[in-house]
């Protein structure tokens, strides 16, 4: 527990331009003035529970109690979910021996009902008596919905507290909303009405601007209360990383192998080695990249490990964006120093960035019409950059003098542009196939390039063959955009990174010509974005490794 000294301290290390922060002082001001006994969260002399809370669910007790021994590997802050167990009384027995063989262990009971988003069917009675049970066989919080607080009559529930108190159990009281973000505040009302030792208000983002109120609750109340605050589902992962740097007591994540209690829940282990967790502070700067689906993405993987390697203070997260003014609103007010985005954003974006003139030229980026990196600056205007052209331009200077090359290009769409633009850019003779051919003269028009017939390919050497195509990805089963009889080049590069060994680079081979992977590409173009971002050279090797390795535990 800090003191109010120590508190004080805090926030006014926090950057006073970030509107979370004045938010908190403020409200720390008034709090102080008002009520000064309560300018601090309560002490908790005997819990010392971490920042991640590792919830387990079984169909067993004996299954329930197995899993948490292999959550120990990750944390010794536990969740029970008594109300997933068909008989959630059998479970007390084998709860209390585990408790006794890890007497360091911080540990919940939950018994939440079926009508508040449990599975437990029994009665108020039955549940209040379950969890007076959890806590006598030595958990040390016990969790009730709010609901069930004011179900309860006052001296039923004073009698209960009276018993937990008797036990050394701590009460958290908890609301959640299963479909949306939104009366918050009201909720933190109705559960201080119990004056608990936990505060835990968890809503359902909708939006990424979601997190920004569940942050808000957060901050607004971390200095009066112990608080939890989180958002569930996709779009609310902000708030499940940065909840405890704005001041949460703790966070909850799922198993490590993937077993969630909860939408958008994130393993403990993800959270410790991809967003170090326990290492973020107020000092960390925040990144993002953005798309719909994003999941999947290999960037966030990528960028910490380059952070870490280099001792950068930052992390990434993958932003589940479903507009524009969505990203720019997080953007603006978490505040993020710089995003990734991906298609459709990469175009949308470029009405709202602030690039400078290069005298009387236009900037690369606004020529190529797509901007994949934005980097925002103190005063929060967003600089973009293209650096999927340094991911191309990059692997073919180490293998070949660009200038005068003659270099072919498959597919005309967004990352065609990039590439035909940066190579134009430096000095090649680009040659743009497309199946649709009055799409390739347009962007040979456009970049000072030429148009070629698919035909003409097989009667024509290249330096270089690219593929800008998804042809080859994945799960598209779309056939090669080339026919082997039109690989004519002495270089193939292709562009797509999953599968890591493509139709195309596979063919290339077994025509005895050198190849570059999209792996390379993927990571040229990280290497740039993180330099743009930290004005530090990139561990290239290192985000190359990982993103390999990852590739290959995906299969």
């Amino acid at each position: 527990m800090q003191s109010p000294k120590c508190a004080t301290k805090l926030i006014l290390l926090h950057p006073v331009t970030n509107p979370f922060k004045m938010r908190q002082l403020r409200t720390m001001a008034r709090t102080a003035q008002s009520a000064p006994e309560l300018a601090t969260a309560p002490p908790l002399p005997r819990l010392r529970p971490g920042k991640i809370c590792v919830a387990i669910q079984a169909a067993l007790p004996a299954e329930m109690v197995e899993r948490a021994e292999a959550a120990l590997r990750d944390s010794k802050f536990l969740e029970f979910r008594l109300d997933w167990l068909p008989k959630p009384a059998a479970a007390l027995p084998l709860l209390a021996d585990f408790k006794s063989a890890h007497r360091d262990i911080t540990a919940i009971a939950t018994c939440r009902r079926k009508e508040h988003g449990g599975n437990f069917v029994g009665p108020l009675t039955s549940e209040l008596e379950l969890l007076l049970k959890a806590a006598e066989a030595g958990c040390d919080i016990v969790d009730l919905e709010v609901e069930s607080a004011e179900e309860a009559k006052p001296a039923q529930l004073a009698k209960w507290r009276a018993s937990l108190a008797e036990a050394g159990t701590a009460l958290l009281v908890s609301f959640h909303d299963f479909s949306r973000t939104k009366g918050l505040e009201q909720a933190v009302a109705r559960i201080e009405a119990f004056a608990p030792d936990f505060v835990k208000v968890v809503s359902t983002a909708r939006s990424l601007a979601d997190n920004l109120a569940v942050l808000r609750l957060i901050e607004d109340h971390s200095l009066s209360s112990h608080v939890v605050g989180i958002a569930m589902g996709e779009e609310g992962l902000i708030s499940r990383v940065l909840g405890p740097r704005a001041g949460a007591s703790f966070t909850f994540a799922a198993m490590s192998d993937g077993s969630a209690t909860a939408p958008g829940q994130v393993a403990a282990r993800t959270l410790l080695d991809l967003y170090r967790i326990e290492q973020l502070d107020t000092a960390t700067r925040l990144f993002g990249v953005a798309g719909n689906p994003i999941n999947h993405s290999l960037s966030p993987l990528m960028h910490n490990t380059a952070f870490r390697r280099e001792n950068v203070n930052a992390v990434m997260m993958p932003l589940q964006v479903r507009t524009l003014d969505d990203l720019l609103t997080v953007v603006r007010e978490l505040p993020l120093a710089g995003v990734a985005v991906t298609m459709p954003l990469k175009t949308e974006v470029m009405p709202h960035l602030a690039n400078p003139l290069l005298g009387n030229s236009v900037p690369l980026t606004q020529r190529i019409g797509a901007c994949n990196t934005l980097r925002v600056g103190a005063d929060g205007k967003i600089i973009g950059f293209n650096t999927d052209v340094d991911g191309v331009v990059r692997p073919l200077e180490k293998r070949l003098r660009l200038r005068g090359a003659k270099i072919a290009v498959l597919g005309a769409g967004g990352a065609a542009r990039a590439a035909v633009y940066g190579l134009v850019e430096q000095g090649a003779e680009v040659f743009i196939v497309n199946r649709t051919h009055e799409t390739a003269v347009a962007l040979a028009r456009q970049s000072k390039s030429k148009a070629l017939k698919q035909e003409q390919l097989a009667n024509t050497r290249f330096d270089v063959l690219i593929n800008t195509t998804p042809c080859g990805m994945a799960g598209n089963k779309q056939a090669l955009p080339i026919a082997e009889n039109q690989l004519n080049a002495a270089l193939v590069f292709d562009m797509v990174y999953n599968p890591i060994e493509t139709p195309l680079l596979k063919l290339a081979k077994e025509r005895g010509i050198p190849v570059i992977s999209g792996i390379e590409m993927f990571v040229q173009q990280g290497a740039r974005q993180f330099e743009i971002w930290t004005g530090k050279p990139a561990p290239e090797a290192e985000m190359l490794r990982v993103v390999e390795l990852e590739l290959r535990r995906r299969g």
